[in-house]
């Protein structure tokens, strides 16, 4: 019996032992990044059976393990992810809301100057000095969206190269923890199946930074070993064998860093962006997306759309010599780029922008199913436009045209907007080339009996300067002396063909009707005495006319995009408007994501985190158990030398 005991005894001094060195690693490790407490398994030894019952033979230690709870660190790692992603895209879009934002740098203070200075030189229209000021401040409006265009740019290659980065980062995390995954399998089949817990504290830590970069899925193997997966299940590391991240140039845009994957022993796997969630990664992909691209074309389409109205009334002005205005600034045609696996034989395809007012601020695929039947489709809000159908004469503004029928399969990004803000420019450079005045002047003739009077009418789209003047005489109630040929409307009703000069056709008249034709238009107010005569001619001598320029003045505030419902200034301030709400909704959503981390790590080392205060109360209780286990050993060795002593 006295053996018993001591044996008891001994078992339970290491017992006691191994806790008070687990207790200390614990305790050493407290601050350790990534440890997890460990706990010591222990169970009764196998009891000797006798006559009198079955005797204990003391305890003994199974096994040194991890207080790990996979479900709680499942929860950190998701919300680890997410709130990477988050940062990630609030420190970018910060950039961008901080740049169009600015009273200095922005759109709408460039604007407002651009059209105050028209305004004062409408009021001196055939000032030298005046005019070239307001060139000088046209030049000031161009070179104001060429900076927001290269800053945009900037930051576009900004994210191009923290993908690179982050593409580098993910690739050497997953090369890491295949090589642990090594260790801890090598490992633990050397200790008989036991946990390598300090290599799988390792490990897990690896993964908490993994899963930051970009959002990961973890599958536990029968071997201790874990496979990776990325997006909707995409192998990243299987075993020991890595699928590696690779940053390549999109197919479309060579401008534009994507990311593949590189299978072992295969070729790059293209990721489309919406697999690539979560972490870092997930974030910069997100902004570009969801922001960056969508200001760039926001921006160009406000170039874009003021740059074609101004250019399509300028030209309905004449200038300083007597001539039709020309185009104030010129502009790009929309961008087209093929995708570089097109299948032969190429086709070109061109874009062109044939309604300002339809115009959207995205981008668009057009896809080719073969036979002349195409699907388009508009990447903002992946709207199909078209669905394996011909192409329409318009659509969203736009037409399209093909050198060819394009082969199945071959597929077009076209960017109608994004390079607005690039390449707009200012056409002219002559002041005397800027056509503030109207083409045309009109009059009543002195000798009139009657009262009425004739505005100084407007031209429109489809006007022909006048070679002679017109004279349109009042007889009962009607108007006579339109050119032969001309259709004329009035007040926008039913279009009347001048079929006759003899005797005139007559075109039906009342007070303050508008009357159109050939691209002009005037109103006749008052009562006029049969035989009054009016008179719309060439504007010989309009240096000081600036009817034209208060016509290109009010396209500051003209219901040009969205249709007829927004100008210039709000089309721009509704971009701001909504940077400014995604950057408050990220900044939120980060702060709150930051919350869930908080908590769930905090869940998770209230189960698997060191409490000093704990461990200090081991310490204390596993030093009585092997002070008692020690006492025991003491009594052992007195039996036995009472023993001799008999």
């Amino acid at each position: 019996m006295g053996a018993n005991i001591l044996s008891i005894g001994v078992t339970g001094l290491n017992v006691a032992q191994a806790n008070l060195a687990t207790t200390g690693q614990n305790i050493a490790n407290a601050s350790t990044p990534g440890y997890t407490r460990q706990q010591i398994v222990q169970s009764a030894n196998e009891p000797l059976y006798t006559g009198a019952g079955f005797f204990g033979q003391g305890v003994n230690v199974e096994a040194v393990k991890r207080v790990y709870n996979e479900y709680l660190t499942a929860q950190v790692l998701s919300a680890q992810s997410s709130s990477a992603a988050l940062v990630s895209y609030q420190q970018q879009i910060d950039q961008v809301a901080n740049l169009v934002a600015d009273a200095n740098s922005g759109m709408g203070p460039a604007i407002s100057s651009f059209f105050s200075s028209l305004s004062q030189l409408s009021a001196n229209s055939s000032s030298t000095p005046s005019r070239q000021a307001f060139l000088s401040d046209a030049q000031t409006l161009v070179a104001r969206f060429h900076d927001l265009s290269e800053r945009l740019d900037q930051i576009t290659h900004q994210v191009n190269t923290q993908i690179v980065s982050e593409v580098t980062t993910i690739n050497a995390y997953a090369q890491q923890i295949a090589e642990l995954n090594q260790r801890i399998v090598i490992a633990q089949a050397a200790g008989q199946g036991q946990p390598a817990n300090d290599l799988l504290d390792q490990r897990d830590l690896l993964i908490s930074k993994l899963n930051q970069e970009i959002r990961v899925t973890v599958l536990p193997q029968d071997d201790g070993g874990y496979n990776l997966l990325i997006g909707s299940g995409q192998p990243l590391l299987v075993g020991n064998i890595v699928s590696t991240l690779a940053a390549t140039q999109d197919a479309y845009d060579p401008l534009r860093t994507n990311v593949a994957l590189q299978v072992p022993g295969g070729s790059l796997i293209q990721l489309p962006d919406s697999l690539l969630s979560g972490g870092t990664l997930g974030g910069l992909i997100a902004f570009r997306n969801e922001t960056l691209d969508n200001v760039e074309n926001a921006l160009g389409r406000t170039a874009i759309a003021l740059a074609q109205s101004f250019n399509d009334q300028h030209r309905l002005g004449q200038d300083l010599n007597g001539e039709m205005g020309g185009d104030f600034f010129s502009l790009s045609s929309p961008v087209v780029l093929p995708s570089s696996s097109n299948p032969l034989p190429q086709v070109m395809v061109e874009a062109e922008i044939v309604d300002v007012g339809k115009l959207m601020a995205s981008d668009y695929l057009l896809t080719s199913n073969g036979s002349g039947n195409y699907t388009l489709k508009r990447l903002s809000d992946n709207a199909v436009l078209v669905n394996n159908g011909p192409l329409p004469a318009s659509i969203d503004g736009l037409s399209f045209s093909l050198s060819a029928t394009a082969p199945n399969g071959a597929s077009y990004l076209i960017q109608p907007t994004r390079a607005g803000a690039r390449d707009i420019a200012v056409a002219l450079n002559n002041t005397s080339s800027i056509a503030l005045a109207a083409p045309i002047r009109t009059s009543a003739a002195l000798e009139n009996a009657g009262n009425a009077t004739i505005s100084a009418g407007a031209v429109s789209e489809g006007f022909t300067p006048l070679t002679a003047g017109i004279t349109l005489t009042h007889e009962a109630n009607q108007l006579l002396g339109f050119p032969l040929g001309a259709v004329v409307s009035v007040n926008g009703g039913a279009p009347i063909t001048i079929t006759s000069d003899s005797p005139p056709t007559p075109v039906p008249y009342a007070n303050g009707d508008t009357i159109s034709f050939s691209g002009m238009s005037f109103k006749i107010n008052g009562t006029p005495i049969d035989g009054d005569s009016f008179t719309i001619a060439a504007n010989a001598d309009g240096v000081s006319d600036n009817r034209n320029a208060l016509l290109l003045g009010q396209l500051q505030t003209a219901k040009v995009l969205d249709g007829g419902t927004t100008s210039f200034q709000g089309s721009y301030a509704i971009m701001v408007n909504q940077i400014g709400n995604k950057a408050r909704e990220v900044q939120v959503s980060s702060a709150a994501q930051q919350s869930l981390v908080d908590q769930a790590q905090k869940t998770r080392d209230s189960v698997s985190g060191v409490n000093l205060d704990e461990e200090a109360a081991n310490l204390l209780r596993f030093q009585q158990a092997y002070q008692a286990s020690a006492r025991l050993i003491s009594v052992a060795n007195k039996l036995f030398d009472a023993l001799l002593a008999i």
